[in-house]
């Protein structure tokens, strides 16, 4: 089955959704520094993807 153009805004706003919270998960539970910050720097890099994405199904739905 193939999905609609929006049908895939929705997967991957969901899928960089739990990105976003993986990343900040790893990044409290590691001690070491600079992996740490790594992992902060990708949670915001995915956030923003987020936004992005929603703005794309934003207009789909206007």
């Amino acid at each position: 089955m193939e999905l609609s153009p929006k049908d895939c805004l929705k997967k991957a706003i969901l899928d960089t959704q739990e990105k976003v919270r993986d990343y900040e998960s790893h990044a409290k539970n590691i001690d070491d520094q600079e992996i740490s910050s790594c992992f902060k720097k990708f949670a915001e890099e995915e956030g923003h993807q987020a936004v992005k994405l929603q703005e794309l199904l934003d207009k789909c739905d206007n």
